[in-house]
């Protein structure tokens, strides 16, 4: 049987829902039933769709970024990153950091989902910000031989994850910002 494509307004609706879902109840909880009775849709279309809970909260989470690191190139690594920053304004970054806080401690009990996170989200990011350091190098911003270089996702990663433990607050595009600028590019020579 050909599978049958959604809209992408349905599918966006969907997206949401998970995402909705997900923030209430965490990704233990959350059931295909509970997305198929929120989204007035069948479980069967759900699989058939997407296959299994993971790829869908994975999808969902992949949709809610419409620009792609690697697409965005403005002529300089820091003109980059603010345009990076720019894509999601505060409100968006709390609840992903949010989803993404409950995620981190659902991947330990579910090898699917952690392997889903690593193929549909994290690669691509990873692919991308590659794109864009490799361009800076390219453009000879950036050293071929800094060894910061390859510690920039453990950088931006850490940044997230600091935020919140280190000052009880959610990360903000100002304080990326500031954190760019403090710590990514001079660590970069930039």
């Amino acid at each position: 049987m050909a599978r049958s494509r959604l809209t992408p307004e349905r599918e966006s609706e969907l997206y949401e829902a998970v995402l909705d879902l997900l923030g209430e109840v965490g990704y233990e909880a959350l059931t295909m039933d509970a997305v198929a009775a929120r989204t007035r849709s069948s479980k069967a279309t759900l699989y058939r769709q997407w296959g299994s809970k993971a790829e869908l909260v994975v999808k969902a989470l992949r949709n809610d970024k419409p620009v792609h690191l690697g697409d965005l190139d403005t002529g300089t690594l820091r003109g980059d990153f603010l345009a990076a920053m720019a894509r999601t304004d505060d409100c968006q970054m709390e609840r992903n950091s949010a989803l993404m806080r409950g995620l981190s401690h659902a991947v330990h009990n579910n090898p699917d989902l952690f392997q889903a996170l690593r193929e549909l989200l994290i690669e691509p990011e990873m692919t991308g910000l590659g794109t864009l350091l490799q361009r800076a190098v390219d453009r000879g911003e950036v050293r071929a031989d800094n060894p910061a270089l390859r510690y920039v996702p453990h950088m931006m990663i850490g940044a997230f994850a600091a935020r919140e433990m280190v000052e009880d607050r959610p990360v903000d595009q100002a304080f990326l910002a500031d954190y760019a600028e403090a710590v990514v590019f001079p660590a970069l020579g930039v």
